[in-house]
């Protein structure tokens, strides 16, 4: 995950282009439109599945059903989207989302056997009254969360808009091997916390307040209201990027003028298909679908899709046309390719599991 990260950022610091022209120059027009449709489907999916989890976190805290809030949530994040500055928009909600850190003091506060949390985590068993491809379906879809297409999108298109260079790799380096495992330390502690409260109880997480309750009984009211403002602040953060990310894939494809540094005027197309976005997330989650098994089967078409935006990267972080002497080196290539043949057996398996299981069940 980190070493993809990595390379789009490096791909995006030293190319300085979108990723659909180097998509469409060294793996041709088919190439570029399939990587169009697949990530764009994907990140629709996505972008409703936020929106869905921005209004229920509202939901905990005003107790006033989550569709209610759909619409006034759309249209807050068409504003952020049309009138914050980029730097001040990723900082903003990416510091705040750094309150869901209370669900890592919530564990060592919960003081759990750590012998047997490695245990567990070590040796990882079935649970009762579900096969092994129930438990590789649900792998996979953790495993998609992890790096879902829209990401790359947003954060190549983000190094292209900031215009980073040569001089701005150590800070894509530092974005991809410090906040991208941070990431994944936060998912890993939400997920210890209700393993440690949840699972004993025979709880199983059906929805977003099941999630927050392991904080609720480790700290109490101040957890509690620490842990919602983070679900808060990373979904809606994360809806911001996602949007944004619908934008991009379809005005890089085009060769429209986008980005958020461009005058609106000028970007209007941009504009435009991102409120077109936000309109089609909305009215998927306004349908009453959900928004669970909107998450999961966006995660699992994500696994789908991901090949498609991993291989182009991955090939131009090689080419020395591109990238000079900031090509991949051997360990780069080596983990590469290591990651590569994990994301094509993941999008190999995703949907002939998600069928032999009805997605789960």
């Amino acid at each position: 995950m980190c070493v993809y990260a990595e390379m789009a950022g490096r791909v995006a610091a030293v190319a300085g282009r979108p990723t659909f022209d180097l998509v469409r120059e060294r793996l041709g027009p088919r190439m570029a439109l399939l990587n169009l449709v697949g990530s764009l489907l994907v990140t629709l999916l996505t972008l409703a599945a936020e929106l869905a989890g921005v209004a229920l976190a509202i939901e905990l805290i005003t107790s006033v059903a989550y569709l209610l809030w759909i619409p006034a949530v759309g249209l807050v994040v068409w504003l952020v989207i049309w009138r914050v500055r980029f730097e001040t928009m990723e900082r903003v909600f990416g510091l705040a989302g750094l309150t869901l850190i209370v669900f890592i003091v919530a564990v060592f506060h919960l003081s759990p056997d750590w012998c047997g949390v490695w245990e567990r985590a070590t040796h990882p068993d079935v649970p009762g009254g579900e096969g092994l491809p129930t438990y590789f379906y649900y792998g996979i879809a953790l495993f998609a969360s992890a790096m879902t297409p829209y990401e790359v999108f947003f954060f190549s298109s983000g190094g292209v808009e900031e215009r980073w260079g040569r001089k701005d790799l150590v800070t894509a380096r530092m974005n991809a091997f410090i906040g991208f495992p941070l990431g994944g330390l936060l998912a890993l502690s939400i997920m210890a916390a209700a393993a440690l409260v949840l699972h004993p109880a025979g709880i199983e997480v059906e929805h977003l307040s099941q999630v927050t309750l392991p904080v609720a009984v480790s700290l109490g009211k101040l957890g509690l209201g620490l842990a919602l403002f983070g679900v808060f602040a990373a979904t809606f953060g994360a809806a911001l990027e996602t949007g944004l990310s619908t934008g991009y894939t379809i005005a890089q494809y085009f060769g429209w003028t986008w980005g958020k540094t461009a005058a609106p005027r000028t970007a209007s197309r941009f504009h435009a298909v991102i409120i077109v976005g936000l309109i089609a997330g909305m009215m998927l989650v306004l349908t009453g679908v959900d928004p669970i098994k909107v998450t999961e089967y966006s995660l699992v078409f994500a696994a789908v899709a991901l090949p498609l935006t991993y291989l182009p990267i991955l090939v131009v972080a090689n080419d020395p046309e591109y990238m000079g002497d900031a090509v991949n080196g051997r360990l780069a290539n080596t983990m590469g390719m290591i990651y590569l043949v994990i994301v094509l057996v993941a999008a190999a398996a995703a949907i002939p599991l998600m069928l032999i299981t009805k997605a789960g069940l």
